[in-house]
C-alpha cells in the first residue's frame, strides 16, 4: 500500500478531487476540513466510489493552530507520516480596499497562509527522511492572484504572494530532507468557493477574471498530482496561467494598464 496523504479543504473542490485522484492510486487518505457534515459527506462519496480505499476525517480549521496541529498529529498516529501533504483549504471573499472589513483581510490571510504554514509545519517533521522514512510531497495551492495584483483582491492576492513565498523558501530548505515541494497555481476552479466568491465580487473584478476561463476542479487536481509525483515545482494549468508563470513580471506593466481601462470605464 502507498504512503498516506493528508489534504486540508478535502470536503469539496479541488481538495475532494485530490483525494479522489490519490485514492486510485492505492494511498490512504486524511480530509481535514472545518464542517465535520461535509467532511463525512465527503468519505461517504469517495468509499461508494472507492470501496477499497481508507478514506479518514479530521475536522479541524487550518486557521487555528492547536486545532490543525492535532488533527495533524491524530492522523499521523493513526496512518503514519505522510508522503503527500496538500495545503489545499482556502478563503476568498472579494471587494473594493476602502470598503472591505480589515476582518476579511484576516480571515483571508488567516485560512489562506497562516493555515497553511501550521499544517507544513505540523507534517513536515514527520515527513523528513529519518529512520527510514523516504521523505514524501508537500503541496501548496496558491492562485492565478499570486502573480500580479487583481483589483478587488487586496484581501485575497496578498495571502496567495505570501504562500508563494513560503513555498519558494521550503523548496530549498526541505530538498536535503528528500520532501519536494510544489506549488500549484489553480485558475478559476468550478468549486464551491468560486460559487461564493461570485457573489461578492465587484463588478470591474467579475470582467477582468471572466477572460481566464473555467476549469474543472477534477482537471486540475489530475494536473497537480501528475507533475508533484514528478516532482515538479509549479503546476500552473492551461495557456493563461503558464503565460504569467513565465512572463508575469514582464507582463505587469500591460495588466496594469488593462485593468485601468476596465476600472476607468465603472467609475465615470
Amino acid at each position: 500500500m502507498s504512503g498516506p496523504a493528508f489534504i486540508t479543504g478535502g470536503s469539496s473542490g479541488i481538495g475532494l478531487e485530490l483525494a479522489r485522484a490519490l485514492a486510485k492510486r492505492g494511498h490512504p487518505i486524511a480530509l481535514f476540513a472545518r464542517n465535520a457534515g461535509r467532511l463525512q459527506d465527503a468519505v461517504r462519496v469517495l468509499k461508494a466510489e472507492i470501496p477499497d480505499a481508507m478514506i479518514l476525517a479530521f475536522p479541524a480549521d487550518v486557521g487555528d493552530r492547536a486545532q490543525i496541529t492535532t488533527a495533524v498529529q491524530t492522523a499521523i498516529s493513526q496512518l503514519g507520516a505522510p508522503a503527500w501533504a496538500i495545503a489545499n483549504a482556502g478563503l476568498a471573499e472579494p471587494g473594493a480596499f476602502l470598503t472591505q472589513p480589515l476582518e476579511a483581510h484576516e480571515a483571508q490571510m488567516q485560512t489562506n497562509y497562516m493555515g497553511a504554514l501550521y499544517f507544513a509545519h505540523a507534517v513536515a517533521p514527520a515527513m523528513a527522511a529519518q529512520d527510514g522514512n523516504p521523505g514524501g510531497k508537500l503541496v501548496f495551492v496558491s492562485s492565478g492572484a499570486a502573480f500580479f495584483g487583481i483589483y478587488g483582491y487586496s484581501a485575497y492576492a496578498p495571502s496567495k504572494f505570501a504562500l508563494r513565498g513560503l513555498a519558494e523558501v521550503l523548496r530549498v530548505e526541505l530538498k536535503p530532507h528528500d520532501i519536494s515541494v510544489t506549488l500549484a497555481y489553480p485558475p478559476d476552479t468550478q468549486t464551491p468557493m468560486l460559487a461564493a466568491e461570485e457573489a461578492s465580487k465587484p463588478a470591474v473584478t467579475k470582467e477582468i477574471t471572466a477572460s481566464g476561463g473555467v476549469w474543472s476542479a477534477a482537471d486540475v487536481a489530475q494536473l497537480i498530482v501528475k507533475r508533484a509525483a514528478k516532482g515538479r515545482f509549479t503546476v500552473a494549468p492551461g495557456a493563461q496561467m503558464r503565460a504569467l508563470l513565465a512572463l508575469h513580471s514582464i507582463l505587469a506593466p500591460a495588466l496594469r494598464f488593462w485593468q485601468g481601462t476596465i476600472v476607468r470605464k465603472h467609475t465615470r
